[in-house]
C-alpha cells in the first residue's frame, strides 16, 4: 500500500503547486513495483485506489474550496461531495494496478504498461472529467514534447510511463528490461518544435478582475467596454480583434439590446472583430455559454456555444443531485453542439482546454489561430489557475497554434505554437492592453488524426493484459 501512495504522491507533485515534472519519469515506479510484487487482484486494486484517490485529492484540493464556497455547501458537505469525487476518480488507478500484475512479468511487460497508461487516461473525459494527464509534466521538456504534435498529450504520458514501468522491473532484477529504452531515441527522429517567431497581428484583451462573488458589477459593462476602447487607442495601429474573457455572471448579447448597443459600439470604434463571453438561450430557454464574435459593422460573425460543460458549475452530474452548482443561472447549461470557425480563428471555453480531442476540431475546420476565453475566479488564488495554463500550453503545442488566453483574473497569456510562453499578464489585476499573435495553416498529424495513438493505446494495452492474465493462468 504505501508504495502505491508514493506513487499518487509523486504524480501530484509533478503539476502546480509543486510543479516538480522532473519526478514525470519515475512518478509511476513504486505502484509498477507494487502491483508486480502483489498477487490478489484484490489487493492490487486497493492499493492502486488508494493511489488514484490521494492523486486526485492533492491536485484538485481546490475543488472542495469551489463546492464550499460558492456552491454554499460549507466545508462539511463540500468537503464530503469532493471526497466522493476523489473516490469516482481513483478507480482509474486502480483498474491499472489490477491489470498490471500479471503484465509485468512478461517479456513485453514495460511496453504493455506504457500503452495501458496512456489509454486509460484517455477515457478519463468519457466517463465525466479529465484535468491533467501524465504527458503534462513534459511541457518545459523539448525532445518528449515532440510527440505533442503526433500522438497528443497521450503520447508523452506513454514516454514517462514506460521509463517508470522500466525502472521498477529492473528494480526487482528484471534486468532485460532496459533494453526497451532503445525505443525513445526514436524521439528525435519527430520533426522539433517550431521556432519561436514575432507574432504579426494584435488582439486588445481585456482582464476585468471581476469577483466571483460580485461578478460583474465589480467592473460595469460601460466601464469595461471604456478600458477596452483606451487600450486600442493606445496602439499604432488597427487591432484584428478585440477580446472579453468568459465572466463570473453572464452578459446577454440576444437579451439585452443596451449591452448588444455597447457590444457593437465597441467593435465599430475599434474597427475590429469583437470576441466575448455572454449567455445565449436555446429554443426552450436553457442557458448557454457562449461566444460571440461581432464584426466592426454590427453584424454576428458567429456564436459558438460551449460543448463539454463543467461538472458540478454548469450542471450536476448524475447520482450528485444533493450537490449545488455554482453558477447563478436558473437551470442547469444545455451542451453546445457544432465547433465554430470565423475569419480564420477559433475559440473555446475555459474548461475545454482539458479536452485535446475537441479543441483540435478548431484547426482541422480551419482555425489558424485559437482564443481561449476562460474565468478562473471561482478557483481563488489556488494552483488551479497554473494548472489550467498547463493544459492550454498542451494544446498549442498538439496543434501548433498561437493561443490567445483572455481570462477574467488570470492567467492571461500568449502561447505560442510549441506550447511556449510568449506573454503573461500578473492575476487579480485589471488589466487591458495588446498582445500579439500569429496565424498558421499547417495541420499536425494530431490535428489530422485525432487521438489514434490513446485509443490504439488502450486497444492494444488490454489486450495484452488479457494475453498476460491468460499465460498466468496456465
Amino acid at each position: 500500500m504505501l508504495a502505491a501512495l508514493a506513487s499518487g504522491l509523486l504524480l501530484a507533485l509533478l503539476f502546480p503547486p509543486a510543479g516538480l515534472a522532473f519526478l514525470a519519469p519515475v512518478a509511476l515506479a513504486p505502484l509498477v513495483w507494487s502491483a508486480a510484487r502483489e498477487p490478489a487482484w484484490r489487493k492490487r486494486f486497493l492499493n492502486g485506489w488508494a493511489a488514484g484517490t490521494l492523486f486526485w485529492g492533492m491536485v484538485c484540493y481546490w475543488i472542495e474550496f469551489v463546492l464550499a464556497h460558492h456552491g454554499g455547501m460549507g466545508h462539511l458537505g463540500g468537503g464530503a461531495a469532493f471526497g466522493l469525487f476523489c473516490v469516482a476518480k481513483g478507480l482509474h488507478l486502480a483498474v491499472f494496478s489490477t491489470l498490471s500484475g500479471p503484465v509485468a512479468s512478461r517479456v513485453w511487460g514495460a511496453p504493455a504498461l506504457a500503452l495501458l497508461w496512456a489509454g486509460l487516461e484517455r477515457t478519463h473525459g468519457e466517463l465525466g472529467f479529465t484535468w491533467l494527464q501524465l504527458g503534462n509534466a513534459g511541457i518545459e521538456m523539448s525532445v518528449p514534447m515532440r510527440a505533442a504534435p503526433v500522438a497528443g498529450v497521450y503520447g508523452l504520458s506513454s514516454v514517462f510511463a514506460l521509463l517508470g514501468a522500466v525502472l521498477a522491473l529492473v528494480v526487482m532484477g528484471r534486468r532485460w528490461n532496459l533494453a526497451w529504452l532503445a525505443m525513445l531515441p526514436g524521439l528525435w527522429l519527430l520533426p522539433a518544435p517550431p521556432d519561436v517567431t514575432a507574432g504579426t497581428e494584435t488582439a486588445v484583451l481585456l482582464q476585468p478582475n471581476a469577483s466571483a462573488e460580485r461578478g460583474a458589477d465589480a467592473l460595469s459593462p460601460i466601464q469595461m467596454a471604456e478600458l477596452t476602447l483606451r487600450a486600442a487607442a493606445s496602439q499604432s495601429g488597427r487591432p484584428s480583434l478585440v477580446v472579453w474573457p468568459e465572466m463570473p455572471v453572464g452578459l446577454y448579447y440576444e437579451q439585452d439590446p443596451e449591452f448588444a448597443r455597447l457590444a457593437q459600439t465597441v467593435a465599430r470604434r475599434t474597427d475590429a472583430v469583437f470576441l466575448f463571453g455572454a449567455v445565449a438561450m436555446t429554443a426552450k430557454r436553457e442557458p448557454l455559454n457562449s461566444a460571440y464574435a461581432v464584426s466592426p459593422g454590427g453584424a454576428t460573425l458567429a456564436r459558438y456555444d460551449k460543448i463539454r460543460l463543467v461538472p458540478f458549475g454548469e450542471f450536476i452530474p448524475p447520482l450528485f443531485g444533493w450537490v449545488s452548482r455554482i453558477t447563478q443561472e436558473g437551470g442547469d447549461f444545455a451542451a453546445g453542439r457544432e465547433v465554430v470557425v470565423f475569419q480564420g480563428a477559433g475559440a473555446f471555453i475555459c474548461y475545454e482546454s482539458a479536452f485535446a480531442d475537441l479543441v483540435r476540431e478548431f484547426p482541422r475546420r480551419g482555425a489558424q489561430v485559437l482564443f481561449n476565453l476562460s474565468n478562473d475566479g471561482y478557483f481563488g488564488r489556488s494552483a488551479a489557475r497554473d494548472q489550467h495554463l498547463l493544459l492550454a500550453r498542451m494544446r498549442a503545442a498538439e496543434n501548433q497554434r498561437y493561443i490567445v488566453r483572455a481570462t477574467n483574473d488570470g492567467v492571461t497569456a500568449v502561447l505560442d505554437p510549441a506550447g511556449r510562453l510568449v506573454e503573461q499578464w500578473p492575476a487579480d489585476q485589471i488589466q487591458a492592453g495588446a498582445v500579439a499573435f500569429g496565424r498558421r495553416t499547417h495541420l499536425t498529424p494530431y490535428t489530422r488524426l485525432g487521438d489514434w495513438f490513446a485509443w490504439g493505446a488502450l486497444a492494444i494495452g488490454l489486450g495484452l493484459c488479457t494475453l498476460g492474465r491468460f499465460q498466468a493462468s496456465e
